[in-house]
């Protein structure tokens, strides 16, 4: 038997599937066998899988090898459990005939050519009229809408984050080089209670702050400097995610002037924020702020995203990305501004979708109000 929340997930899955006309789905993203079955197992890399899904109408099979028989067996309640020694193509003949698939669903975004080409061989060895269907992120689509039960578990991964955060926060103008921040970050995590990074933390100072996605270095934080701290807590295996960023005493005032715009961009946009509402409108009220300040073509990355399993999941939204928000979504809304040469400022909440509103779950002590 499936054991609760995997299946009412499976049964959400197999109509999706009815509608497409899949008989089978192979899953292969290691979120969505988690999601499906329980499976915790990690994959290292891409091209190293710990085991794969094979749902059908009526039926279900989790794939695996022996170093992972154990705890399949263990989490993986009410899955078939099928061990192969030397590679799993030795299977799949076997399994698609006894599923009898004719037409198999596989995740396009995550299945390597190799992959693909030894599935397309197994199927047309086995049924020669067989079809494969790239569907992307058909699984994660389910997993846009959290239980009461997820939230409260990125809750507590937020709650973690925060408070090592508020270590680091006080020791910001310590002369630290970004390498000693980003790793007090890992560090304090690790040690209350996280099961690792959601991420590797962002520490960017200065000039550095003008990239995005900027790796810490051995640059020292200065009192001129504004910092851009980025980081999330895996905890029980859904993510958090926040980003405050630090005005040093002696920050020059052009670095405030952009602190207000990009406050005052995340504020409009949460209050914009309910279900209903397209999240193209939310990100353009941001932009809007943000464009009249002056900085439109400094803001060239998307408002937010969608945080669970995974830190950056669906839904996306931004410039281009449409999505109809709906009750308990859980999204990023982190607006930020990139100068070159000067530095940057990015602030970012996680927030829950709510009927009337949004349900902001991150705390605002780090924000800067008397500028």
């Amino acid at each position: 038997m499936i054991p609760e929340p995997f299946a009412t997930r499976l049964r959400a899955l197999r109509t999706t599937m009815e509608t497409l006309a899949l008989d089978t789905m192979l899953i292969t993203v290691p979120e969505n066998r988690y999601y499906l079955s329980g499976f915790r197992a990690e994959d290292m890399y891409l091209t190293e899988s710990s085991g794969q899904l094979f749902i059908g109408m009526d039926r279900q099979a989790l794939l695996t090898d022996f170093r992972y028989e154990e705890q399949a067996a263990s989490e993986a309640q009410g899955y078939e459990l099928v061990i192969y020694r030397e590679g799993w193509t030795q299977v799949l003949p076997d399994l698609l005939r006894s599923f009898r698939t004719r037409r198999l669903g596989v995740e396009a975004h995550h299945l390597t050519l190799e992959r693909f080409r030894q599935l397309e061989q197994a199927l047309r060895d086995v049924c020669p009229q067989g079809e494969l269907w790239g569907e992307e992120a058909l699984v994660e689509k389910l997993r846009m809408i959290k239980t009461a039960s997820e939230i409260e578990t990125m809750r507590q991964a937020l709650r973690l984050t925060e408070a090592v955060f508020a270590q680091v926060w006080q020791d910001l103008g310590s002369g630290r080089t970004e390498k000693q921040v980003a790793w007090a970050i890992e560090k304090g995590l690790r040690e209350a209670g996280a099961e690792g990074v959601a991420f590797p933390p962002i520490v960017a100072s200065g000039p550095n702050g003008a990239l995005p996605h900027a790796v810490p270095t051995d640059r020292r934080i200065r009192e001129e400097d504004a910092v851009i701290v980025d980081l999330g807590a895996r905890y029980n295996l859904y993510c958090s995610d926040m980003t405050r960023t630090w005005l040093g005493p002696k920050v020059p005032q052009k670095l405030k002037e952009i602190y207000r715009i990009v406050q005052e961009a995340q504020r409009a946009a949460m209050e914009a924020i309910r279900a209903g509402v397209d999240s193209h409108a939310v990100d353009g009220v941001a932009r809007r702020i943000i464009n009249g300040g002056g900085y439109g073509s400094a803001f060239g990355h998307g408002l937010g995203h969608g945080i669970g399993l995974a830190v950056h999941e669906k839904p996306g939204y931004g410039k281009k990305t449409s999505v109809v928000l709906q009750e308990n979504m859980v999204l990023t809304v982190e607006p930020g501004i990139y100068v070159t040469g000067l530095g940057g400022v990015r602030l970012e909440n996680m927030v829950r979708v709510t009927a009337t509103g949004c349900d902001c779950l991150s705390r605002n002590e780090w924000f800067l109000d008397d500028l």
